[in-house]
């Protein structure tokens, strides 16, 4: 197994101009490996995606759940696992600081933090010392953490989340991220605005990779949307099974199973 230091030392490294770290959401450590095992070299956890598998929304998963499914997730996989922490599960530096200082401990490479509470938008000053107290506890330790800071104010007008998520990169953030930037012409601006990578989260209507690559983007991710993919396959499964009475759900199940058989007996 690869060691918890030498992850994160080569996670910011996969972050590459030209060639994009491509950074899917596993929703739990199965999921996870199965992605490894088909190429990629990062991922990271999904805040919506796990809820939905303990039955919740996204925003009703604890700070002590969140961790010990991101620990569960990198124990699993020897590539760099990030974790959603949300809003770092509390309002004031002190207490995010403290979630970084846990995703440390429980052996993670990297995690995000929002400046949203669940009901609003932290004050620019406010969420700039959250990110530093972050980005303090983060690069405390002989373990190269990796942290992400997430604007997450699009809809209030590109110009304010440029500022945002410039003020994080002086805060300390070694990862930028805006969620809701599906243009290019949303998303050129951001990168030329910043010294940091830029995670762009996957939607209908993204570039692909090759174009996010010419714009400067260093990485992206699918936030929720593989859980989503699984759920519907599900969903289809059943009401074949329920309103047809037939197993054409083998035609997929079967390849799966093969694969599962192969990549998860460690």
């Amino acid at each position: 197994m690869t060691s918890h230091a030498d992850k994160a030392r080569t996670f910011l490294d996969r972050h590459r101009a030209g060639s994009p770290l491509l950074m899917p959401n596993p929703w739990d450590a199965g999921a996870a490996r199965i992605l490894e095992s088909i190429g990629f070299e990062a991922v990271a956890t999904t805040s919506s995606g796990f809820a939905a598998t303990l039955g919740r929304l996204d925003g009703q998963v604890t700070r002590d759940e969140a961790i010990a499914h991101g620990a569960a997730m990198s124990a699993a996989v020897d590539i760099p696992v990030s974790a959603d922490l949300e809003n770092g599960f509390a309002d004031d530096p002190d207490g995010v600081a403290e979630t970084v200082r846990l995703a440390i401990a429980a052996g993670l490479s990297g995690c995000s933090i929002e400046d949203y509470s669940g009901t609003e938008l932290y004050e620019p000053g406010l969420a700039s010392d959250r990110v530093a107290a972050a980005a303090e506890a983060a690069h405390a330790t002989d373990v190269p953490f990796v942290l992400t800071a997430r604007a997450e104010n699009h809809i209030r007008g590109l110009d304010d989340t440029i500022r945002r998520l410039q003020s994080y990169q002086e805060a300390g953030a070694d990862v930028l991220f805006a969620p809701g930037l599906w243009e290019a012409d949303d998303i050129r601006p951001v990168v030329s605005s910043v010294d940091r990578p830029v995670n762009v989260l996957a939607g209908p209507n993204t570039p692909p990779v090759p174009e996010l690559a010419n714009l400067g983007v260093k990485r992206v991710s699918v936030g929720g949307a593989f859980t989503y993919v699984a759920l519907q396959a599900l969903a289809e499964a059943g009401r074949e099974l329920l309103e047809q009475g037939t197993f054409g759900y083998w035609e997929a199940a079967g390849p799966g199973m093969t694969m599962a058989r192969a990549v998860l007996t460690r």
